[in-house]
């Protein structure tokens, strides 16, 4: 790379996230947008290149953010094309399964760090400064890189692994997003008598109403610890409903 040159970075997936990740992304490095869908452009529009998957693989950083159901598939693909001393990233909101396939189909010559955005497109909208961001290192030094770029941008960087990561998740997005998406589907109003606790799960309801049920089913089924916990919640708020109506009326 040329003396101040910019970084190439590759970015494969124009969803959501990939969009807000773009946004913020342009202005550092020299980036190349990559999807399975012709998005040359609203890529240019943002004053990015879009090119083959080919193309966005062999930049010196390449971040898939693809669905994590095609994400294993993805990783095979680029394999062929990411050169030596590359940084790859995946964005899942899961990070055990990732991190492994990311070690099984790259080669060895790329380092790995699996990261997961604590935010979307919805709770980033003024910006990022104060949102959370998880580096999990799986190989090679580069994290600390990562980390300096992120907090350059104003988020905050919390360091586990990918484990530790989905452990803690299976409470705070799988749990939240089992009883959020329920909220959803229950279409709870918005009521004049509402108090401060009910303001907290139409809010909770306006953050991920719009997110997929592919994202859902992810999260729901790609996390190992997610279903001990889903199953521990609906048990035990069939066990109080069952407690409350087996009381004998006085």
């Amino acid at each position: 790379m040329k003396p101040g040159a910019k970084q190439t970075l590759g970015l494969i997936g124009f969803g959501q996230f990939g969009r807000l990740a773009a946004r913020h992304l342009t202005g550092c490095f020299d980036l190349t947008i990559s999807d399975v869908e012709d998005r040359s452009a609203e890529a240019a529009l943002m004053g990015a290149a879009f090119g083959r998957l080919d193309q966005a693989s062999a930049c010196d950083i390449v971040i898939v953010a693809v669905p994590v159901a095609a994400m294993k598939q993805t990783f095979a693909d680029i394999a062929p094309h990411v050169r030596p001393g590359a940084l790859v990233m995946d964005v899942a909101s899961v990070k055990v399964l990732p991190a492994l396939w990311m070690i099984q189909t790259l080669p060895a010559h790329a380092d790995i760090v699996a990261t997961h955005p604590l935010f979307g497109p919805q709770s980033a909208r003024d910006g990022l400064e104060g949102l959370r961001l998880v580096l999990c290192p799986v190989r090679g030094e580069r994290a600390h890189e990562v980390k300096a770029i992120a907090e350059a941008a104003g988020l905050i960087v919390s360091i586990t692994t990918p484990e530790e990561h989905d452990q803690e998740m299976a409470y705070v997005q799988a749990l939240t997003h089992l009883i959020g998406r329920s909220l959803v589907n229950v279409k709870i109003p918005d009521e004049d008598l509402k108090t401060r606790s009910y303001q907290h799960l139409l809010d909770l309801c306006g953050l991920i109403g719009d997110d997929s049920f592919e994202l859902f089913s992810a999260i729901q089924t790609l996390n190992p610890y997610a279903s001990d916990v889903a199953r521990a919640f609906v048990a035990e708020a069939t066990s109080l409903l069952n407690q409350v109506h087996g009381q004998p009326k006085g």
